[in-house]
């Protein structure tokens, strides 16, 4: 999703994803953590922020157990569940999603063991609706996959110096629902609908997950129809 260049209000931060006083990590109180041993988790306080927490955990004996934090931003126009989303809604889809592979416009910072592709100049991701290769990296594009309507991935520098793809809308996708939604490197404000953190803090992600783990990543909020612990 194209990185928006969006002014942000002060958003007070909640240290999000810390188990409250006496209780149980929130991976622990979640329906559904996709069965892996590493989970990233990325909560605002509510559907409208643009700000929040990514926090990364990972399954030892039995706990689960922090591995780091990190702050977040959201789309511009906040949360909204994946199922409801619209393409082009600057709306950071909530659920539960796998986290297909990485991928980087710099190398794959050291130590990092999962899948990593390295964005070329004739690397694309496909967002037109038209096209067979809806929600894909195409390199180079596709015939049918309009330049207007898609990534070049290597203009965003900063933003996709390193990122994983979210696999949102990924395995059978839906048309007109939404494509190219990561966890990526902080550009100058809220995203178009990804999740993004700091530049170390991504190398710091990229160099924790582990595939033989099968890390996913839940996006939600504290409360209401998108809470975090319902997924």
């Amino acid at each position: 999703m194209r990185p928006g260049v969006v002014a942000l209000a002060c958003v007070s931060l909640l240290v999000l994803g810390a188990a409250p006083p006496g209780g149980r990590p929130l991976p622990a109180r979640m329906a559904d953590t996709g069965g892996g041993t590493q989970l990233i988790t990325a909560v605002a306080d509510r559907t409208g922020a643009t700000r929040g927490i990514v926090t990364w955990w990972e399954l030892r004996r039995g706990r689960w157990v922090r591995a780091g934090t990190a702050p977040a931003r959201f789309g511009a126009n906040g949360l909204v569940r994946g199922t409801e989303r619209r393409q082009g809604t600057s709306t950071t889809p909530t659920g539960l999603y796998s986290l297909p592979y990485a991928f980087g416009i710099k190398a794959a910072p050291r130590g990092t063991a999962y899948k990593y592709r390295r964005v070329h100049r004739d690397s694309w991701w496909c967002q037109d609706n038209r096209s067979r290769s809806y929600n894909r990296w195409t390199e180079p594009r596709a015939a049918d996959c309009r330049a207007a309507e898609s990534e070049h991935l290597i203009t965003y520098a900063g933003q996709y110096a390193h990122a994983l793809v979210v696999g949102f809308n990924y395995r059978r996708p839906v048309r007109g629902r939404g494509a190219g939604i990561f966890l990526h490197v902080n550009g100058r404000g809220a995203t178009a609908g990804c999740v993004s953190v700091p530049g170390a803090d991504m190398r710091r992600i990229l160099r924790w997950v582990d595939p033989a783990r099968k890390p996913h990543i839940a996006i939600g909020t504290t409360a209401g129809s998108t809470a975090i612990t319902q997924y």
